[in-house]
């Protein structure tokens, strides 16, 4: 994805932030960011005025279930700056697989919403049975978005769809392979292959249909890709964007020469 030998004065962000109008904080997840740190992410991208970032909730909060109100606030004081900078699209809470609707985990979701409520919440929820009307609901009652998902094909995983249930929409892209980390639904083995699937044209343009449905009625939206094997996220976020804005997309020389073969049908995508 990056030039190398790098430029002097050379920043990953800066470089996104020219391609692209989001990056997801995986950061978030496993770490409490300080607010420094954040700042510095902020001014990395004040140069591209659509640009926000998405954020993971830390697992301590969606899969350890502890919510100390002592870890709530540092947790959020280290995103604060981004949310104030209006740098913040939006927070996401991914829970696990085996996350299911059950009359506990509804009161739990709740819970977390309003540990969290100063930030736009958005639910990763890879159970089929958030899908249905009594769920939904929940989400919208409580101004919690959905995540539609691209995920493993299992016979439990929600399927794709285009679903809002608040003024933001989105959609996360795993792939059918799932890397570690991706359990189970039954949390009993986890996945060991990498995030490794690359995006067909005919895929994304299914996945640019749902988004369509869903994309007048909010107030943003954002597609992630999370097939970060080998640049693949890279590539197909450059699609969809080429797709979605009926342009051309420059792609990196390294990616282009790296999937050569399987882009070459595919010129009116990217740029000479």
């Amino acid at each position: 994805m990056y030039p190398k030998p790098a430029p002097f004065g050379f920043h990953p962000l800066e470089y996104l932030a020219d391609r692209f109008d989001t990056v997801e904080i995986s950061q978030s997840f496993g770490e409490f960011i300080r607010p420094q740190l954040a700042r510095l992410w902020a001014a990395k991208a004040a140069h591209n005025r659509d640009f926000q970032f998405t954020a993971r909730l830390h697992r301590q909060f969606t899969h350890e279930r502890l919510l100390h109100p002592d870890d709530i606030q540092r947790w959020s004081e280290g995103l604060l700056p981004l949310l104030e900078d209006g740098k913040l699209g939006c927070v996401l809470m991914q829970f696990p697989s085996a996350f299911r609707f059950t009359a506990e985990n509804k009161d739990f979701l709740i819970r977390v919403r309003r540990a969290f409520h100063q930030f736009p919440l958005v639910a990763e929820l890879r159970h089929e049975s958030w899908t249905v009307p009594e769920a939904t609901g929940t989400l919208i009652d409580y101004h919690v978005g959905f995540c539609n998902l691209d995920q493993p094909r299992t016979l439990r995983a929600t399927k794709p769809g285009s679903m809002l249930t608040w003024r933001i929409g989105m959609v996360k892209l795993h792939g059918p392979v799932a890397g570690p980390g991706f359990a189970s639904f039954d949390d009993r083995q986890e996945r060991s292959s990498g995030n490794s699937h690359l995006f067909s044209p005919e895929e994304l343009q299914a996945w640019r249909t749902r988004i369509d449905k869903f994309l007048p009625f909010s107030q943003s939206s954002f597609v992630m890709f999370n097939n970060d094997t080998g640049g693949k996220a890279v590539v197909n976020a450059l699609q969809m964007r080429a797709l979605m804005k009926a342009q051309p997309q420059q792609l990196p020389r390294a990616l282009a020469r790296a999937y050569h073969t399987e882009l070459q049908s595919q010129p009116r995508l990217f740029a000479a």
